[in-house]
């Protein structure tokens, strides 16, 4: 049987990609710099000849993978001839094309990932960690950061998400001093002993405060450490990995499923941090995981500065990946974002989060909303 009229069916006719400002409630401070009053970032949405939407997002950082002025001339200007006229099916083709003409600009092409495969998914009328291999679980622990540099607004927020039943905290480090990453594991492990505290200094260490500081946070027992130093010193976080008790994850070092096997291979971590925006898709996230996998090692659902919308990317991938098993970061749209940009709440609830079961990525985007926060936009 052919399936040509499947693929005609399914070729998008029309992209539009938004540029939108959205609020954030609070100031948060990382070993690599710190993101107040707004975030930026640029979402995308596909069309069928059908009429079915798709929809994706990328969420940039300057300090961390780019910007979102990039972000936006890469899928207009590059992606967008990738995509249009071609049927959504073809979705691993159409990747393998976004990346033989255009390198890095991980989060564009994260975020037109994510609209083929929502798509997709509502083509077929199934979910997308269907399509990504079936899930394997249907719940993720969520994971909330404390990183505001008022840390009496911090253990406010702390109160609120354990009442709310969160269990995982990942500490910001690395910013403000060491003195203080020791008062706020401190104050953390006493007022609250049923959290697991991690601790995450984003980069934020020299080589020689690693060597001097980590062996002090370690003594905490945190349920790891991650990334104390800058990306490119893979022999500090080896040496630190020799010292240590707590397991040590890599997060900024490994990007790309090239990085994951030379990391893997080198013993610079016991587990992996991956983020759909630093590896480009979900796709390339499960090779990440893979090859972790086959090393022996767990990973992290990380993310970034993300709404909702990449929340549920992110979700769909974790719930089909087994080794991503370590939990997940997905709480800004219920916690930071001033407002979010789904038509329904993003699914974290008593301190998890739960795999969406309807087609596509899940839940629908509010379209009133993002037109409301765009600042550009390109047909």
């Amino acid at each position: 049987m052919s399936n040509a009229g499947i693929e005609i069916s399914g070729r998008i006719e029309k992209m539009t990609v938004f540029t939108v400002v959205l609020p954030v409630r609070s100031r948060r401070d990382h070993g690599i710099g710190a993101v107040a009053g707004e975030i930026k970032n640029v979402l995308v949405k596909l069309e069928t000849a059908d009429g079915i939407a798709g929809w994706g997002e990328a969420s940039p950082w300057a300090a961390f993978t780019g910007t979102a002025e990039a972000a936006a001339a890469a899928l207009d200007g590059h992606l967008r001839a990738v995509v249009v006229g071609r049927p959504a099916a073809h979705v691993t083709r159409i990747m393998a094309h976004a990346n033989a003409i255009l390198v890095g600009n991980w989060e564009a092409k994260a975020a037109l990932e994510m609209a083929l495969y929502d798509v997709r998914g509502r083509e077929l009328t199934v979910s997308v960690s269907d399509l990504l291999g079936g899930r394997v679980r249907d719940h993720i622990p969520l994971s909330v950061s404390i990183a505001n540099p008022d840390f009496d607004e911090d253990l406010e927020l702390a109160d609120r998400i354990v009442a709310d039943g969160v269990r995982l905290f990942k500490i910001k480090t690395g910013v403000a001093g060491h003195a203080f990453d020791l008062k706020r594991l401190e104050t953390l492990k006493q007022r609250f002993p049923e959290v697991e505290i991690r601790v995450d200094y984003n980069q934020g260490l020299t080589p020689l405060e690693a060597l001097r500081y980590v062996p002090d946070i370690d003594s905490f027992e945190p349920g790891f450490i991650e990334q104390p130093v800058p990306a490119e010193n893979w022999e500090v976080m080896k040496t630190l990995r020799g010292k240590i008790r707590s397991p040590l994850v890599a997060d900024e070092s490994v990007f790309t499923p090239a990085e994951a096997f030379k990391a893997a291979r080198e013993g610079i971590a016991d587990a992996f941090s991956v983020k759909i925006m630093k590896s480009g898709g979900m796709r390339r996230g499960q090779e990440i995981a893979a090859i972790a996998a086959a090393n022996g090692m767990p990973c992290y659902g990380g993310d970034m500065f993300e709404t909702g919308l990449a929340h549920l990317a992110g979700t769909h991938m974790c719930a089909a990946t087994a080794n991503i098993s370590l939990g997940c970061e997905f709480y800004q749209a219920t916690y930071y974002l001033e407002t979010d940009l789904l038509q329904s709440p993003f699914p974290a609830t008593d301190g998890r989060v739960t795999v969406p079961t309807g087609p596509g990525l899940g839940i629908a985007v509010d379209e009133d909303k993002v037109r409301h926060f765009t600042v550009e936009q390109a047909n």
